[in-house]
């Protein structure tokens, strides 16, 4: 495939995706890469006008929105706040791409779904979401779809990153203050890791600009990494390969016990199924997902080397 060269503006720049798609958006262009606290162009979802400004100052090919009121618990007290976030800005960044003739990519959330049954959710299915977070991703989804026909929404799920913190890290952290822990075990999905959201996403965004009938590649995509687990059992694995490491000695825990949902209470409901189902992007882009654990491996691999640094 030939060379592309595009002018990304990217925001949320140091978010755990946006920190890998700081890397791999480099092969396809110019990048203007945002935060909230940018000081000369407006990367604050927040500030609708000055979003707006943003974009039309840059002129962006594409625009990548990896930025977004993630605290799901915490929305449910800020619903405005989230619903500015995640729906109206994205609304805002739907406009006026349109207005460029720019594409517009954007993350959601398989917290659009009410997490029923155990099939892997498909794109065709309807959404239904538990909480405030995941109405108002939908509602971002719904602006998008409805403002600018060139667009890439990816719905993912269980997202982590070997930069800063995560579930696995903090599992290891607690198996060396705690002697017993609990764990839900009746939620499922896939731990998918930002630097595969990053790669698939520049991936596609190639495809899709170089692809001679553009708008057919256009549209809402799952992505995750392949198989399943319940945070239960990815909390053992986490463990299991701490033991095999130099970390074993600082290890005080001796069981890890599954535990419902309903032992941890907390504001917002969550989905007992995340499993999302991504025959459609495999297809479209001529990608294969590797599997959860090649990922993690890999994550806690240069977890456990950092952490037996001296």
């Amino acid at each position: 495939m030939g060379a592309v060269t595009l002018k990304i503006l990217l925001l949320g720049k140091n978010g755990q995706v946006g920190w890998e798609l700081q890397r791999s958006l480099g092969v396809l262009g110019e990048r203007v890469a945002l935060d909230r606290h940018s000081p000369d162009l407006c990367g604050d979802l927040a500030n609708l006008p000055g979003l707006a400004q943003t974009v039309r100052a840059v002129r962006p090919d594409v625009i990548v929105n990896a930025a977004a009121y993630t605290a799901v618990d915490k929305a449910e007290s800020e619903p405005m706040l989230a619903r500015t976030v995640n729906a109206l800005a994205v609304g805002v960044l739907a406009q006026e791409a349109q207005a460029l003739g720019a594409w517009l990519v954007h993350y959601s959330t398989d917290y659009v779904f009410d997490g029923s049954g155990t099939r892997p959710w498909r794109e065709t299915d309807a959404p239904a979401p538990l909480n405030v977070y995941g109405q108002t991703k939908l509602e971002g989804e719904r602006l998008i779809q409805a403002t600018n026909p060139r667009h890439l929404i990816f719905r993912t799920s269980w997202v982590y990153g070997a930069r800063g913190g995560n579930f696995a890290k903090t599992m290891l952290r607690l198996a060396q203050e705690r002697e017993r822990l609990t764990v839900i075990d009746d939620q499922f999905g896939a731990p998918t890791g930002a630097e595969l959201l990053a790669d698939v996403t520049a991936h596609a965004i190639r495809q899709a600009v170089q692809a001679t009938n553009a708008p057919a590649l256009a549209g809402l995509y799952h992505v995750a990494a392949g198989g399943e687990t319940n945070w239960f059992s990815y909390s053992k694995m986490a463990i299991a390969l701490a033991k095999q490491s130099k970390l074993a000695t600082k290890l005080v825990v001796k069981t890890v016990d599954a535990v419902p949902t309903s032992a941890f209470p907390t504001p917002a409901r969550r989905p007992h199924n995340s499993r999302l189902d991504t025959a459609k992007l495999q297809a479209a882009m001529g990608l294969t997902l590797p599997d959860w654990t090649q990922g993690v491996e890999r994550m806690l691999a240069e977890t456990l080397q950092d952490a037996q640094a001296p």
